[in-house]
């Protein structure tokens, strides 16, 4: 079984929550990491597709902004170093932050364009798929070289991610650049992953695990886009550190509600 990032699934057992609409006809069940989480109220709604994250909420003095992403194991942490550097590097307000869990680097979704986090019902299984876990976020071109350095500090002097103990294609080291490799700051990303011992090869997706390795696969985004994760985790505190803060988790409601976070039609709890 799978410490920290394992699933356990319990059924939803209140309604679905103000921001849910339509409700649907039958509750859905949301997968959770750990055994204590107590039952949440949810419901699936329309699907969606792949997620084009929103360049409004940057600010306007920013130049070329880009759809990337990037990954090192469970999500949940990767999305919080993210916050920080997007307020560090270019000063961007809660309102807005970009950075969204997600997952890339597979070949499919379902019918309904969806990717999913592991369930009970087996809706679009993002492991099944060939997806990992990555975080998305919208940045400008021109700083994709400082975010590719603050990315390679999670593999530590070891060149290791921070939860080896989880396994699996699901949370292989990846990124994803628009163009992939050919990105013209692809040099200056490579030369951050060598500067921490890391190797990048082009992904071919639906890759394995890179445990032990120290590589990183390198996909272009728009062969291999970004599918946003379900509401649940957004903004979510990780098991490998302390509580992030109310202030932190409750970044999601206010994403949600500008439109930020998309309701995905995955078993979620809104």
């Amino acid at each position: 079984m799978k410490t920290f990032c394992v699933l356990l699934s319990i059924c939803l057992a209140s309604p679905a929550s103000a921001y849910t609409t339509p409700k649907p006809n039958k509750p859905a069940t949301i997968s959770h990491r750990r055994a204590f989480l107590s039952k949440i109220a949810g419901a699936t709604i329309a699907a969606s597709s792949a997620t084009t994250l929103n360049p409004a909420t940057a600010s306007a003095a920013e130049d070329n902004l880009q759809n990337v992403y990037w990954g090192a194991g469970c999500y949940w942490h990767v999305q919080h170093e993210f916050v920080l550097a997007e307020r560090s590097i270019l000063g961007r307000k809660d309102n807005e932050l970009t950075s969204l869990t997600g997952y890339a680097g597979g070949f499919k979704t379902d019918s309904e364009g969806r990717v999913c986090y592991h369930n009970f019902q087996s809706i679009a299984d993002y492991g099944k798929f060939g997806h990992g876990e990555v975080v998305g976020m919208t940045i400008p071109e021109s700083k994709v070289e400082d975010f590719a350095v603050e990315y390679f500090k999670l593999f530590g002097d070891k060149g290791e991610r921070a939860d080896p103990m989880d396994k699996g294609g699901e949370y292989r080291s990846l990124l994803g650049l628009p163009g992939g490799s050919k990105h013209p700051a692809f040099p200056q990303v490579e030369a951050a992953g060598k500067a921490r011992g890391m190797t990048l090869v082009d992904g071919k997706g639906n890759d394995p695990d890179t445990l032990g390795k120290r590589l990183v696969y390198v996909y272009d985004s728009n062969k291999f886009p970004f599918y946003q994760a379900e509401f649940y985790h957004q903004y979510h505190n990780d098991f490998l550190t302390p509580a992030y803060g109310k202030e932190y988790n409750n970044l999601a409601n206010a994403a949600l509600e500008d439109g930020r976070i998309k309701i995905t039609g995955c078993p979620d709890r809104v």
